[in-house]
């Protein structure tokens, strides 16, 4: 399962014909994007990593070296990536609606982690809503549960 989710980015990009991509696939595309909003402040906090392996358990029923695994992968595939169009047009491809805005709301619990809106989390977040092409009410309504779940 682990090696699957290794290849992803080599079978993705060599050969993005081919079968359609596993769901470990899927989840290390969104592991990749709540890294890249954890790391858009420039520090990786570790509340923003608590939040990051709880969201990846929740994606699915992986056992705990297995979550290790991904979260590494993810962490790594996101310092190497160009651009987010590599995970964003595979979530595009392949989630509904509901799905995306359950990791919109999870990116926005990743930022709020820390305490702090900064801008560039907040200019990186409008950029994954428009590749997502996530409405702006319940991409707003999002975030308010996010931020107001922070605080309770």
């Amino acid at each position: 399962m682990i090696s699957a989710i290794k290849k992803f980015f080599y079978d993705q990009i060599a050969a993005p014909e081919q079968s359609p991509p596993s769901e470990h696939q899927l989840h290390l595309a969104a592991a990749a994007l709540l890294f890249e909003v954890s790391r858009s402040d420039y520090s990786i906090e570790d509340e923003e990593l608590d939040r990051i392996r709880a969201r990846v358990e929740s994606m699915s029923d992986l056992s705990e070296s297995e979550t290790t695994e991904l979260m590494r992968l993810a962490e790594q595939e996101a310092e190497q990536a160009t651009s987010l169009h590599e995970f964003t047009t595979l979530i595009n491809e392949n989630w509904a609606l509901e799905q995306k805005l359950q990791l919109a709301e999870s990116l926005w619990q990743v930022v709020f982690a820390d305490g702090r809106l900064d801008d560039h989390e907040v200019h990186l977040m409008r950029k994954i809503q428009r590749l997502l092409y996530l409405p702006q009410k319940p991409f707003i309504a999002a975030k308010i549960r996010a931020r107001n779940a922070r605080h309770k």
